[in-house]
C-alpha cells in the first residue's frame, strides 16, 4: 500500500501533466518528492516487515509535512491575491532544492508553474487539494499502524 499507492500518484500526475499540458510549481514539485519517500519507506516496510514500526514512524511525519504544504498550497489557491507567489521573492530552501533537483532531473522536477494556479480541477477540487486528501490518509495510516499491537 504505502510502495505502490504514493508512487502511483507520482505516475499519474507525470502522465496527467503530459496529456494535460499542466506545469508543476515548486510545492508541487516537494510534494511529488515526498510521495517518492513515504513510496521508498513502504518498500522497506514490504522487504522489513519486523521494523514495520519504525517505517510507519517515519512515514508519518513526512506524510503530515506534505498533508501542511499541500494545505498551504490549497490555501494559496483559495485566496491568491493575498500571498507572494512561488519564485518571485528570494527562494526559500523548498524552492532551491527543487530547482536543485530540476536541474538534476528535468522531466521527473523541473518546477516551471504557479503554486496559486488552478489549472485542473476533479469534482471542485484541485490537484492540491486532492493532494492533502492523500497526505491526510497516508498519515491516518501511519499512526494507525503505530498505535497497533
Amino acid at each position: 500500500m504505502f510502495a505502490l499507492v504514493p508512487a502511483g500518484l507520482v505516475a499519474t500526475g507525470l502522465v496527467m501533466e503530459s496529456v494535460y499540458r499542466l506545469n508543476p510549481c515548486p510545492l508541487c514539485i516537494f510534494q511529488r518528492v515526498l510521495y517518492l519517500a513515504i513510496s521508498g519507506l513502504g518498500l522497506v516496510g514490504l522487504l522489513l516487515p519486523r521494523i514495520s514500526r519504525l517505517w510507519a514512524g517515519l512515514i508519518a511525519p513526512i506524510a503530515l509535512g506534505g498533508l501542511a504544504t499541500a494545505g498551504y498550497q490549497s490555501w494559496m489557491q483559495a485566496f491568491p491575491h493575498t500571498v507572494t507567489e512561488c519564485s518571485y521573492t528570494n527562494p526559500n530552501l523548498i524552492e532551491r532544492f527543487v530547482d536543485w533537483l530540476g536541474m538534476q532531473w528535468p522531466a521527473m522536477f523541473m518546477a516551471t508553474g504557479f503554486c496559486s494556479s488552478r489549472d485542473w480541477e476533479f469534482l471542485g477540487l484541485s490537484f492540491a487539494n486532492w493532494s492533502a486528501l492523500a497526505f491526510a490518509g497516508f498519515a491516518t495510516l501511519a499512526i494507525l499502524l503505530l498505535r497497533r499491537k
